[in-house]
């Protein structure tokens, strides 16, 4: 039986960015638009650029993330599932003796009620307590 893998080992995993030409509606991207797949370490690298006290929506990362990589759109489906792996894998490193420094921000651009905050496993406080403690600075 293979070992589960852990959230860090979904983010280190090697896979490629990708775009795709999108046939039909999907979410909120018209048919014939091209769509940007990004990556959990694209958005990982993309969140250790937030500066301190800042915070950015997942649309304006979508929408950033596109126009780097010359598509119409960015995913919302991967985005969501690559934001949960960044999140859970930095607070593994947490977990495992890193400082809060040391990590991605993740809670710069999740917010603490959202859909994706709910399922985290170690819960919204975490995240409420994180910009609280930025906003203060």
């Amino acid at each position: 039986m293979t070992k589960k893998k852990s959230w860090l080992d979904k983010l280190n995993e090697n896979i490629e960015p990708k775009i795709k030409r999108i046939e039909i509606d999907f979410a909120d991207i018209p048919a014939g638009s091209t769509m940007f797949i990004a990556t959990p370490k694209l958005i990982d690298q993309y969140i250790k650029e937030i500066g301190v006290g800042k915070r950015i929506n997942t649309k304006t990362l979508r929408k950033d993330l596109a126009l780097e990589h010359n598509a119409d759109y960015t995913c919302p489906v991967t985005t969501g599932i690559f934001l949960r792996i960044v999140a859970e894998a930095n607070y593994e490193k947490l977990q495992q003796g890193k400082r809060l420094e040391e990590i991605t921000p993740f809670w710069r651009v999740i917010e603490p009620n959202s859909a994706l905050a709910k399922k985290l496993t170690f819960g919204q406080e975490f995240l409420l307590q994180q910009i609280e403690k930025e906003s203060a600075n």
